[in-house]
């Protein structure tokens, strides 16, 4: 499987990480992600950006980068964070204020964090740090393997580069049987459950049972 790197990837991302993933008698059997590193940056993509569920809405938060001189492309391995403005307190700020009552948040609020004030260099780092986050404590085994040359679209048969992206709506979770919802602060006042929102959604509201929601038990 193919996947792009995201920041706080979407739930779609992590319920294709847990696909493959099995536990059988005597041994976990782990999925495996081939995180593209050979790709240019792509702009308005859940590369710097994921969404979480506010009061009034699904709220984003943006990760600032810096573009560099003029429009020459830049790997996805070489986007410095840009940290001259206070986007990190501002992202923490919007977290607490989210899901402050969210069952399982005080749990897992200081290692999301942790990963924030680590400030790590590039936008590649800082993503990597997110997924494994999202992967360890949802209970997800799943070898992530960097692709060491870009493949043309189309060249492999679970490439999900494209799909996963906020203004493309997609069918991922439907197609893996996920259409259920699982309770989420807001819904009331929302008419209903909330889609296409970061997998810390699913963390905070669900915590040790997020496994069993991806994994349809």
């Amino acid at each position: 499987m193919l996947l792009s790197s995201a920041y706080f990837p979407p739930l779609s991302w992590l319920a294709l990480a847990a696909r493959d993933f099995a536990l059988s008698p005597d041994r976990v059997l782990p999925s495996v992600v081939q995180l593209e590193a050979c790709e240019n940056y792509q702009k308005q993509s859940y590369r710097n950006r994921c969404y979480i569920l506010a009061g009034d809405g699904p709220q984003m938060l943006q990760v600032p980068v810096k573009h560099g001189k003029g429009e020459v492309p830049l790997n996805i391995q070489n986007v410095l964070v840009d940290y001259s403005t206070p986007w990190v307190v501002r992202t923490q700020r919007a977290l607490d204020t989210a899901y402050e009552t969210a069952a399982y948040y005080e749990y897992y609020r200081d290692d999301v964090f942790a990963v924030l004030d680590a400030r790590p260099e590039t936008l590649w780092e800082l993503n990597l740090a997110t997924i494994r986050l999202l992967l360890e404590k949802t209970g997800i085994a799943c070898t992530l393997s960097p692709t060491s040359a870009f493949a043309a679209p189309g060249s492999e048969l679970d490439d999900y580069r494209n799909v996963i992206h906020p203004k493309h709506p997609d069918n991922i979770l439907a197609d893996l049987g996920l259409g259920k919802p699982y309770y989420q602060v807001f819904q009331d006042r929302m008419g209903g459950f909330t889609p296409r929102l970061s997998a810390l959604d699913l963390l905070f509201n669900e915590g040790p049972d997020s496994i069993l929601w991806l994994k349809r038990l």
